[in-house]
């Protein structure tokens, strides 16, 4: 007998994972680099015995790692297996629907409604300005229409555009101190201006970040959350009301590697960057509208054409992008940024294709 709540769930539907050739995948923002190259030195000398021990719960040593790198302390980080469970966690222990509905943007990661439907939080989606950039004013709502809270990806997917510094600044000194504004910073390392620095200043921010994009871990499932010490201790209760091990021994290691080799990533994060510009202006030539993107990865489209159609030509001949069957954007892709080489290929079959 299934449960009436699981009957009324959506689950949400990840990038696609093909199994029947081999593709060029630029669908799923996954990173064309390995990641550094110590966490294979590592592995190769790793005491497997250890496996047979709990890893440690509270994850300390990563966190003071992390700590660290962003001149924090180990009270203000949360890590959890991917930041898509850290979400899962901060829709349960701060948005509650009796203070009024979740507000988050019109076009924006598709999970947010799926946590919504699963902890039966009404929301509304806010409108974006015409040039598909957040409009704060809207996001901050008025006393007549209360929220339970603000989320929203920086930069913003599946457009790509970042909210600057100054704006969040806005938000955040303007917007109820007791509700909680939750940003999603899965691709802020490609450009964007974190909002890191405003933590000691906001007890109610909260900033949520993935290793799967800019450390090339995407296979490793590790995020991590950054707040005042009273957001993280909440979202502590609710991991361990849930499941005490959500991080392993081998990714708690790994991810200190990755956040440690500072010279791999700057290179990385360089490279992508570069192909981007490169990638977009590209796509200009050939009469594509681009929006300007501070991720790794463009949304575009080709006057004439629908996202669909765009997909499925360049499935035929091998490569996949993503695009979204929803109103006002149906007519754009989204398109990972791959190595240079990925990049030229597609360059090529669009130039014949459209």
């Amino acid at each position: 007998m299934l449960s009436r709540r699981l009957m009324s769930l959506t689950p949400y539907v990840p990038g696609e994972q093909p199994r029947d050739r081999s593709y060029l995948k630029l669908n799923t923002n996954e990173s064309p680099y390995p990641p550094s190259p110590r966490i294979e030195a590592f592995l190769r000398s790793y005491d497997i015995s250890l496996l047979r021990l709990y890893p440690d719960p509270w994850s300390l040593s990563l966190r003071q790692t992390m700590a660290k790198k962003y001149g924090l302390t180990e009270d203000h980080i949360f890590v959890g297996n991917g930041s898509d469970e850290i979400l899962s966690f901060v829709w349960y222990a701060f948005f509650d629907g009796q203070y009024g509905r979740l507000l988050f943007p019109q076009y924006t990661y598709s999970f947010y409604p799926v946590y919504c439907d699963y902890y039966d939080i009404s929301y509304r989606r806010i409108p974006v300005n015409p040039d598909f950039s957040l409009n704060v004013d809207a996001l901050i709502g008025n006393e007549g229409d209360p929220s339970c809270g603000i989320v929203f990806p920086n930069p913003n997917a599946p457009t790509g555009i970042a909210l600057p510094l100054d704006k969040i600044r806005d938000l955040l000194e303007r917007y109820p101190q007791d509700r909680v504004v939750v940003i999603d910073e899965a691709y802020i390392d490609f450009g964007g201006e974190s909002a890191v620095g405003l933590i000691s200043s906001h007890e109610n921010l909260l900033i949520v970040r993935t290793c799967s994009k800019s450390f090339s871990l995407a296979g490793l499932r590790l995020g991590y959350a950054m707040g005042s010490p009273g957001l993280i201790r909440a979202l502590f209760i609710t991991k361990d009301s849930f499941n005490s091990y959500t991080v392993g021994r081998l990714t708690q290691a790994i991810g200190e590697i990755a956040l440690e080799d500072e010279d791999w990533f700057a290179d990385k994060i360089a490279r992508i960057i570069e192909v981007r510009t490169f990638f977009s202006a590209a796509l200009e030539e050939q009469n594509w509208q681009v929006l300007p993107s501070k991720a790794n990865f463009v949304f575009a489209r080709k006057p004439g054409e629908t996202g669909q159609r765009v997909y499925e030509r360049l499935k035929e001949r091998g490569i996949l992008v993503r695009y979204f069957n929803v109103e006002g954007i149906r007519d754009f892709v989204r398109i990972t940024i791959g190595t240079r080489e990925d990049m030229n290929r597609l360059l090529e079959e669009t130039k014949s294709l459209f």
